[in-house]
C-alpha cells in the first residue's frame, strides 16, 4: 500500500485480538522508528517493547485505561532530552523527534495489517518507575500494537485543506 493509503486507513484501535505479533513484523515496525528523521539527526529516542502481560497490567495503573493491557505489545517511546537538538530560541525538539518516530511505526503497522493506538495521558513518574527509566529520560508516549479486534468506519471529521493551509503567509484572522 502507498503511504497516503496507510494514512487514510489508520485508526486508533483499542480492542486487540489475543494473537501474538510476529517478531518479523515487530522488527519492521521498530525499523521504521529507527529510520525516522530527527532534528540535526540527533535520534534522541529510545523504545521499550513491553510484551510481558504483568508489566502491561502495571502500565494500566499508570494510564488508567484497561484496553492498554489487551494489546499484545506496548511500545514505550522515550526521549533523552540531553541528546536532542535545541533551536536557537531554546525550544527543545525531543518531543517532536519522538513523535515523528512513533508515527512512522504507526504507518508501517497499518501496512502490515496491525493496529495501534497512541496513549499520552499517563502518569510519567509511574511509567518510569515500572520500567526502570532513568531520571533524565522522558516518556513521550505509549503505543499499543496488535491485530485489531474491532472495525472502525470512516476517519473522524477533518478540516478541509483550505481551512488549514495558506500560501506564502498566514491567512487566518
Amino acid at each position: 500500500m502507498d503511504v497516503l493509503e496507510a494514512v487514510r486507513k489508520r485508526r486508533s484501535i483499542r480492542r486487540y485480538k489475543r494473537v501474538p505479533v510476529e517478531d518479523e513484523k515487530l522488527l519492521k515496525v521498530l525499523e521504521a522508528a529507527r529510520l525516522a528523521p530527527s532534528a540535526d539527526n540527533r535520534q534522541p529516542w529510545r523504545f521499550i517493547v513491553v510484551k510481558d502481560p504483568k508489566v502491561r497490567e502495571e502500565l494500566v495503573r499508570a494510564h488508567g485505561k484497561r484496553w492498554l493491557a489487551e494489546a499484545p505489545i506496548v511500545i514505550v517511546a522515550c526521549a533523552l532530552p540531553g541528546e536532542a537538538w535545541i533551536r536557537r530560541d531554546g525550544e527543545e525538539y525531543w518531543k517532536v523527534d519522538v513523535a515523528i518516530a512513533v508515527e512512522h511505526m504507526v504507518l508501517v503497522a497499518v501496512d502490515l495489517g496491525l493496529a495501534t493506538c497512541w496513549a499520552c495521558s499517563f502518569n510519567e513518574t509511574e511509567v518510569k518507575n515500572i520500567l526502570g527509566v532513568p531520571g533524565e529520560a522522558r516518556v513521550v508516549a505509549l503505543l499499543a500494537l496488535g491485530y485489531p479486534d474491532e472495525v472502525k468506519g470512516e476517519v473522524a471529521e477533518r478540516r478541509e485543506l483550505k481551512d488549514v493551509v495558506c500560501l506564502d503567509k498566514w491567512c487566518w484572522s
